[in-house]
């Protein structure tokens, strides 16, 4: 059996996105932990959450997927094809134009706060003072947007010179200044405000390091007078449907945060909370592999390397696959176990555990699906197709909404993560049918086996959670108050133990090595092509 032919940078890139990304989990892990502790699942912490909220939904629309489907791949080209000085100019030019819409965006929202908010969360105007905090921490929050959006820019352009590091670390920075800002609440009238502070003065340190690394890369690239040549009209071609298509996954997310509005007090928490726990692995996971896969199959398909484009896509999945699978089970199977461990402390109840288990017991259901579609997205954006993807999702779209509005009013909460995960399901699906049907995707043998081993290994974990999980709550029992907590620790380590025992396992019956996993060096074709711009600095290099 003949190992595949993978570049050697692409593991390495996806395993520092994923160290970083991981670092970030862990560090919002902390972060959640401690707003869960300080401002619980009551009104002040809905307020709060909506204002978390909105500049991170324009964010997902005009940033994050849509901006780098659109950017990446047009800047690579202009890379490969212009040299680094012409690329920097279509870097400088574009920087201006997403400068000039944030700010704009920014002036509107900040006027019209009551209205978005109004529009957005629409239940909240049925508690005045709720609705008051709401708009007082929105209009601290809000600047956050344009920050951020800058840092996709930026993180975009190191992305396709083989630099992830310091986007993939920006986020830590978030966490970090919400808890230090929440460590010093008593400064502010309550701790709402000080999170929301500390939102906004994250965003400034983001978009400095970020500045920091480009510069230090030698792409940094600020103002330029933007002209409509034949780069920018392709930039707006592919963005403009890609716009739409992340507008359609956050038409579905502003769903949650209108009815989830309308929920008696603590519904906009409990989504929230479970959303955290749920974002874990498909930050770590799913938007890592989706973050380096793309330029990897961009400057794969460029070269005329089809092959390895697919072969490196079926290794990612694969990763992913394996990686993602146990916190399916762990989701689905023990979803109160995990809220009872993670946030049953301080003013956050056992009511507010149960309550947010049943939502991420529901998002659990869709999480192999949703960790997955930037892997099967990336076929199409690859190549410079952000429309099919953009179609794909809204048709998903629908189908998740007329879920939630089914589901509302007999199931609350619950209903809105069914609707999310059906609709991830149908978004999948729809992507890999047609990216096979043209050819752009294939299962390939490696692909076929790690899919069977985690499957394998995932039956055995369930039996031992569905089995084992009350002798562990009777061990941990033992310890009093911590109970709960060292409950969950214990379910981790020796869940993890065996899952990955029975993964490892099965691959090794399935005549799967490390030999055959060892990634190698990238194909002479693509080599010979990266080779030939002494622009593109070598992948991992960050």
């Amino acid at each position: 059996m003949s190992a595949p032919v993978v570049n050697a940078g692409l593991i390495r890139n996806l395993l520092s996105v994923g160290g970083f990304t991981l670092l970030s989990r862990i560090t919002g892990f902390f972060r959640d932990v401690m707003l869960g502790a300080i401002l619980g699942a009551g009104a002040l912490a809905d307020a709060f959450y909506i204002a978390f909220r909105l500049p991170n939904h324009f964010r997902a629309i005009f940033g994050e997927g849509a901006f780098n489907a659109a950017y990446v791949p047009t800047y690579s080209r202009v890379l490969e094809t212009e040299g680094a000085q012409q690329a920097k100019q279509f870097s400088a030019q574009i920087f201006t134009l997403l400068l000039a819409s944030q700010i704009l965006l920014l002036a509107l929202a900040l006027i019209f706060t009551r209205t978005l908010i109004e529009w957005l969360a629409p239940g909240l105007a049925q508690d005045s003072d709720k609705f008051a905090q709401a708009v007082i921490m929105t209009r601290i929050t809000f600047p956050y947007l344009l920050c951020v959006t800058l840092v996709t820019l930026l993180a975009g352009t190191l992305n396709a010179h083989g630099r992830f590091a310091a986007a993939a670390f920006a986020p830590v920075l978030l966490n970090l200044s919400i808890m230090a800002l929440l460590a010093v609440a008593f400064l502010f009238p309550h701790a709402g405000i000080a999170a929301s502070v500390g939102i906004l003065v994250a965003g400034a340190l983001e978009l400095w390091l970020m500045v920091e690394a480009a510069r230090r890369a030698g792409v940094l690239a600020f103002f330029a007078r933007p002209r409509l040549t034949a780069d920018i009209r392709q930039f707006f071609k592919a963005f403009l449907p890609a716009v739409i298509g992340s507008a359609g996954v956050q038409i579905a997310l502003f769903a949650d945060t209108i009815i989830g509005s309308m929920l008696p007090t603590g519904g906009i928490s409990s989504i929230y909370y479970a959303d955290r726990l749920y974002q874990l692995p498909i930050g770590v996971i799913g938007i890592a592999a989706g973050t380096v896969l793309l330029p990897e199959m961009s400057r794969r398909f460029s070269s005329g390397d089809a092959a390895g484009a697919l072969d490196a896509q079926n290794r990612t999945m694969a990763f992913t696959i394996a990686l993602a699978a146990p916190f399916f089970v762990a989701f689905t199977l023990m979803p109160e176990t995990i809220m009872r461990g993670v946030f049953m402390r301080g003013v956050f109840t056992a009511e507010d555990a149960a309550a947010s288990a049943r939502v991420l017991g529901a998002y659990g259901m869709g999480l192999l699906a949703i960790v997955l579609i930037r892997s099967a997205v990336a076929s199409f954006q690859a190549r410079g197709d952000t429309t099919t993807p953009m179609m794909i999702s809204l048709g998903a779209i629908a189908i998740n909404l007329c879920i939630k509005l089914a589901l509302f009013q007999p199931l609350g909460a619950q209903g809105l993560a069914i609707g999310t995960a059906v609709g991830a399901w149908v978004n999948f699906s729809l992507l890999v049918f047609l990216a096979m049907r043209r050819g752009d995707m294939e299962i390939q043998k490696l692909l076929q086996k790690v899919l069977l081993a985690a499957f394998v290994a995932s039956c055995v974990l369930a039996v031992f959670a569905w089995f084992c999980l009350e002798y562990l709550y009777a061990l941990a029992a033992l310890f009093g108050s911590h109970k709960d907590l060292l409950a969950l620790v214990l379910a981790g380590v020796a869940g993890a133990i065996i899952y990955f025992a029975a993964l490892m396992a099965m691959l090794y019956a399935l005549g799967l090595r490390p030999a055959h996993l060892r990634p190698l060096r990238r194909s002479a074709n693509v080599a010979g092509s990266a080779s030939a711009s002494s622009s593109v600095p070598p992948a991992g290099q960050d």
